[in-house]
């Protein structure tokens, strides 16, 4: 009786912190990779990713969680053909030699259930860098379509494009680059 009952908490351990920990696989049709940074001190030019993908995983009970987030960078997009050329280009992305910029962490931060920051690494162009990661309007619920838990939120950074290599056209184009990416995840 007592092996029974023995074999039946552990069990259940097993149970709940397996579904403690919950993993979510980013939706790329509703997230949306944004940077800007700052031309000749007269506007802030803008470009956009088309493709991210990537895992979240939380524990929200133990306050902890990964991001491994992955950006095309030959999707690459900026309402100029000409400008997307040189942003693929070896003096900007270089995507033929770098087609991937990954963003991954394990060090997030919370505030009760909702995640509102991350500590990490920032690889571009062969360089990796630490990065700070801050995360608003975390909301969980259930999806409509899919009938499965997700999560979204907005996330922004700043980071130096010369730390990564991309010194072209500076100072008329600025070093400083803010980066926003509205998110959604889907628990798998």
């Amino acid at each position: 009786m007592r092996a029974r009952l023995f074999a039946a908490m552990l069990l259940m351990a097993f149970a709940v912190s397996g579904f403690a920990q919950e993993t979510y696989r980013v939706d790329p049709l509703h997230t949306t990779t944004t940077f800007s940074v700052n031309h000749l001190g007269l506007s802030m030019q803008r470009g956009s990713f088309g493709k991210t993908t990537g895992t979240v995983t939380l524990d929200r009970a133990a306050k902890k969680g990964s991001i491994d987030v992955a950006i095309d960078a030959a999707s690459v997009t900026s309402g100029s053909p000409a400008r997307e050329n040189l942003l693929r280009g070896e003096d900007y992305f270089d995507v033929a030699q770098f087609p991937t910029i990954n963003f991954k962490s394990d060090k997030l931060k919370f505030n009760g259930d909702a995640v509102v920051g991350a500590e990490g690494e920032l690889t571009m162009r062969g360089v990796t860098k630490p990065v700070v990661l801050s995360v608003a309007d975390f909301k969980c619920a259930i999806h409509p379509a899919t009938k499965k838990p997700a999560c979204g939120a907005e996330v922004t950074a700043n980071v130096k494009r010369s730390e990564f290599g991309m010194i072209k056209n500076q100072p008329s184009t600025g070093d400083d680059v803010s980066i926003a990416i509205a998110i959604e995840a889907i628990q798998q």
